[in-house]
């Protein structure tokens, strides 16, 4: 199941916009996002990746590598009739969305990368929490995700988040701990618009300005108060940059 948003839409706005959720999330993660998007709020699909969310009774995707997750998104998309489009990721679905760009570049028109890293090596306490007890894992990848004081923010979104597969959160970790393009960023020759929050503790800035250096027609924009959930904290911030890229 998908997040899909009616609503207006103009000529500009004719590509599909398709939004990936971060490690343990759902397609949910971007509902304030794009109810923010104005002409191309009618044309964003956000996915659920298998055992995610609307998909919750779904196998994982196989390996558990950004490469078996991308081949989960091409079979979805596939299945939409989707045969290009602006792919906007946050943290893993950013990963996936590099990787869509590198392996399958004519599905990819454009890509959006939120709180993401051309190597996105996880704390190697986290990913043990994740494997030994998910939900306490979970709740402190959202506290750590969200800013310093936003800490009521991230406890209800961690308590209102959909649900996953038990094994989901720790192979979603796995699959971005062994995340590493780039020495490839390079090859990347689709327009990328990379949006990070000025706090982010999980993916810091410098990881979105090596992103934004090495990717050949990048844009970077930094969200004041935002850390690394910032599609949540600051959604109006993460639309506007998306709006006034997919615009230029």
């Amino acid at each position: 199941m998908a997040a899909e948003m009616a609503g207006e839409t103009s000529g500009a706005a004719s590509t599909p916009v398709v939004l990936i959720h971060g490690s343990g999330d759902s397609a949910a993660a971007w509902a304030g996002v794009i109810e923010r998007l104005g002409a191309w709020r009618g044309r964003a699909v956000a996915l659920d990746l298998p055992g995610h969310g609307g998909r919750l009774g779904e196998p994982l995707p196989e390996p558990d590598t950004v490469a078996g997750y991308a081949g989960a998104v091409r079979r979805d998309l596939a299945r939409r009739g989707i045969g290009r489009a602006v792919v906007v990721g946050h943290s893993l679905g950013g990963a996936i969305a590099l990787h869509l760009a590198l392996e399958a570049p004519e599905l990819v028109e454009r890509i959006a990368l939120v709180g993401a890293g051309a190597r996105m090596r996880v704390l190697p306490a986290l990913l043990e929490s994740a494997g030994r007890d998910p939900g306490a894992a979970w709740r402190e990848a959202v506290a750590l995700g969200h800013a310093p004081g936003h800490e009521e923010m991230a406890a209800r979104y961690a308590a209102e988040s959909a649900p996953v597969a038990p094994n989901a959160l720790h192979d979603d970790l796995v699959a971005c701990d062994g995340f590493d393009i780039m020495a490839r960023l390079g090859e990347i020759g689709q327009p990328a618009l990379v949006v990070v929050g000025e706090v982010d503790r999980l993916t810091p800035p410098k990881y979105a300005a090596f992103l934004a250096e090495g990717l050949p027609h990048a844009r970077l924009v930094t969200l004041p108060g935002a850390g690394h959930f910032a599609m949540h904290e600051e959604p109006e911030g993460v639309a506007e940059a998306l709006r006034g890229w997919l615009a230029g």
